[in-house]
């Protein structure tokens, strides 16, 4: 779609806004259909496919065998990965991380990370020798808006059926599994967009073209907030970002029923 056609569309999206209307006629708090699928990868240790909406993202885990970090000696770890296809959006382009995807992977892993979600000392085969380092690599298959969430929500399921590969003399047992990767919380991400005045729940490809700021609240089940990120040049109230949180706990109950 060329810049006039968008003009014209986010002009329209403003203005419905004011009356309370969203393009796909959702309320302004309501996110989309989420649908979850698991064993979508036979070579991965962990995978799902999640669609949010037209938002289709598929997310892979694989555990390998490493070194700790010397300031952690005894803790694994996750790194988490994104790559924006071109034929997910005519906005991506091949080549290295930019910085949308790298910001992407960041909130992802951060939603995830200061969970605790996993026990990282769980994961240490020798002290100052040998850990688990799980990686999360998330692959957009067609961007209709708010990746965050989508790629918060394949992450999280993916870890969750994350087998842990059996490990014999500090090496790989090909084929072999010795239990599940274990998860103490299921944290959620939730994104918000506002738009003029009026701040929307789980924004759509057309809303984030007219969106002036973005706001991302990773939460656990137990309503603790993991993790914040605030996006674009715009700005949101107190009032507005104290609604979004309440909105965030509200909806990831129902998200986290799915998992």
């Amino acid at each position: 779609m060329n810049a006039e056609l968008w003009d014209l569309r986010v002009d329209k999206i403003v203005a419905d806004l004011k009356e309370g209307k969203r393009p796909d006629a959702r309320k302004v708090d309501e996110v989309r259909k989420v649908k979850i699928s698991n064993k979508v990868s036979e070579n991965a240790d962990g995978a799902a496919r999640v669609q949010l909406g037209e938002t289709d993202v598929i997310a892979g885990v694989k555990m390998g065998i490493g070194e700790p970090y010397p300031d952690s000696p005894d803790d694994g770890s996750i790194t988490v990965g994104v790559e924006l296809l071109p034929i997910a959006s005519p906005d991506f382009e091949i080549g290295p991380p930019d910085k949308n995807s790298i910001e992407l992977a960041r909130v992802v892993d951060r939603g995830i990370r200061e969970s605790k979600a996993i026990d990282f000392r769980d994961l240490c085969i020798k002290e100052g020798e040998q850990v688990w380092m799980g990686f999360v690599d998330l692959y957009i298959l067609n961007d209709d808006g708010n990746l965050f969430d989508a790629c918060g929500i394949a992450a999280l399921s993916a870890l969750l059926d994350t087998r842990m590969p059996k490990e014999e003399d500090g090496k790989i047992v090909k084929g072999e599994y010795q239990g599940k990767l274990k998860l103490r919380n299921k944290p959620i991400l939730n994104t918000f967009g506002k738009i003029g005045s009026t701040v929307v729940a789980d924004p759509s490809a057309a809303e984030e073209k007219a969106m002036s700021a973005r706001f991302s609240v990773a939460v656990t089940e137990d309503d603790n907030i993991t993790a914040f990120q605030k996006g674009l040049g715009g700005s949101f109230k107190a009032e507005e970002i104290s609604h979004c949180i309440d909105l965030a706990m509200r909806n990831s109950k129902q998200i986290r029923k799915l998992l």
